[in-house]
């Protein structure tokens, strides 16, 4: 017999697949438009192309030739200065100290373990989603922990386990940009936003911060378990039936449904102590008046919002998540002298070696972007078109939404991604009167609820890996046919709350409007 003949949908998913595994790795693609914008900055500046800057009345930009005599002493002489001045690469690096920690001491694996396993089992669905969005804020180790996890829970109470795996996969990566806490994304995301952001006004630039999406990440929380737990319900398991294949503990450790040793317990609890007392102290040096990191200006909000903390996110966040940490392998004996905190801190920094290769390359593409000026000519024209066709308001976040969820089919990282797309669509949004905050909100959510039909996602061969312990002949195909469901709803669901967000006018975190008023 032939082969079966592939539908629509399974030829479009072949046809990404194969696309995405045709592109270079994001370090060399990154170096290949550092190349191209060299390459166009001399083939555009006899031209003379120019426009008034946005921030500078009367003060015409143009495009500037990167590879004439001048430009190439730039090219050289910034080279280092490029990479060591990448918005993310400090900040994510002091980050992942603390976070770092967290994780390698198995904190956040107990800590998410421990809450799934302690939830009634008629919550059980709602707690693996829950989980799954909140397991972000230690970047990837909801990956290994929830969907294994929620699979054998789900097993354990005789229910299909792909649909407890499907949970808590949804939770994990379509609800990565939502969370009641600050995370390394709004770190990595938000230095590139300002970063954006400085090219057409550095005024406003300056009084942004990397919380400036957190009222609206936190408030998802809320409408993605919902949504998660609703698709769960009520599409996933109804489709995929009763389960008549191995039983779990034949697949899996049951201990793991054991929950967590005393140690882990006592570990969890002082660490929970030590949080608390961190949270009082930082509390303690911005709350009260004359506090060293509270502001002088204006109200007391003004205060707070526009004062030496929200500039100081960065180390107090390593430090909220390293103390905790080290507590807890204290206490498990994970660590037992200060070699062992060294050699996790160590390891930490190895596991970034990839992302501080790619600072590298998408450095020098953001920085020869923008003295070349193409950035501001762009956002200008680009502008200008979309006010030519009417594309503005609503309309125009949809399409900015939909553009950045069909990228992300091919395009994985999400920084990666948007240290493309930021110095592009940044200006053209202000240029429209819409605030770099708001146009980094529309990316994440678009960004977060593709990352699992895409199978280009890095943890999407491991997500597969454990369902084919269940099914062996899942494949990818039907993986992402598990999936879409979720994928669509958080979609359109999360859409529409950015939407209503937007014409109720809320800020979208502290000092964040929706509309740029340059």
């Amino acid at each position: 017999m032939g082969k079966e003949k592939k539908g629509i949908f399974q030829r479009f998913l072949d046809g990404i697949e194969f696309i995405g595994n045709k592109l270079p790795h994001p370090i060399t693609l990154f170096a290949i438009l550092a190349l191209i914008v060299l390459i166009l900055s001399a083939a555009l500046q006899p031209l003379d192309i120019s426009v008034e800057h946005p921030g500078e009345d009367g003060k015409m930009v143009e495009i500037k030739n990167l590879l004439n005599a001048e430009g190439l002493q730039y090219i050289f002489g910034s080279m280092t200065d490029n990479f060591i001045g990448f918005a993310p690469l400090g900040v994510v690096l002091v980050t992942m100290l603390g976070i770092g920690v967290a994780e390698r001491t198995g904190l956040i694996s107990a800590l998410l373990r421990g809450f799934v396993l302690s939830v009634p089992r008629r919550f059980i669905t709602v707690g693996l989603v829950f989980a799954g969005i909140m397991s972000s804020v230690a970047s990837d180790a909801g990956y290994v922990v929830l969907p294994p996890l929620g699979a054998l829970i789900f097993a354990a109470m005789g229910r299909h386990p792909l649909a407890g795996l499907a949970a808590a996969f949804a939770g994990v990566s379509a609800g990565f940009s939502a969370n009641l806490a600050l995370s390394g994304t709004d770190v990595m995301l938000g230095e590139l936003t300002i970063a954006a952001t400085s090219v057409m006004d550095p005024a406003y630039a300056e009084n942004m911060n990397i919380a400036m999406n957190w009222f609206f990440i936190a408030a998802s929380v809320l409408v993605l378990t919902l949504i998660g737990t609703w698709v769960t319900e009520r599409i996933v398991a109804p489709r995929l039936g009763e389960y008549k294949g191995e039983t779990a503990g034949e697949n899996m450790d049951q201990d793991q449904l054991e929950g967590l040793q005393p140690i882990e317990r006592k570990g969890l609890i002082w660490s929970g102590v030590s949080l608390a007392v961190g949270l009082i102290l930082t509390a303690l040096l911005v709350l009260p008046e004359n506090a060293p990191l509270r502001g002088t200006e204006g109200n007391y909000m003004d205060q707070i919002i526009q004062s030496p903390f929200m500039s100081s996110l960065v180390p107090i966040i390593a430090i909220l998540f390293f103390v905790p940490g080290l507590v807890y392998g204290k206490i498990t004996k994970v660590i037992r002298n200060d070699k062992d905190v060294a050699a996790q801190l160590s390891d930490t920094m190895a596991s970034m070696g990839m992302f501080i290769v790619l600072a590298f390359t998408a450095g020098q593409f953001v920085a020869y972007f923008n003295e070349t000026n193409m950035g501001t000519v762009l956002g200008v024209y680009g502008a200008r078109f979309l006010d030519s066709v009417n594309l503005t308001g609503i309309p125009l976040i949809l399409m900015f939404v939909l553009i950045t969820g069909f990228i992300n089919l091919f395009i994985g990282s999400a920084s990666a991604k948007w240290a493309m797309m930021a110095p592009i669509f940044v200006p053209i949004m202000m240029q429209l009167g819409y605030s770099p905050e708001l146009t980094q909100m529309a990316y994440r959510v678009a960004d977060s609820s593709t990352n699992i039909i895409t199978p280009l996602m890095t943890y999407f061969a491991v997500i597969i890996a454990f369902a084919q312990k269940y099914d062996k002949k899942m494949g990818i195909g039907t993986m992402i046919s598990v999936m879409l469901p979720y994928s669509l709803f958080f979609l359109i669901g999360w859409t529409i709350m950015l939407v209503v967000w937007m014409l109720l006018g809320i800020d979208l975190g502290p000092g964040s409007p929706i509309i740029y008023n340059g």
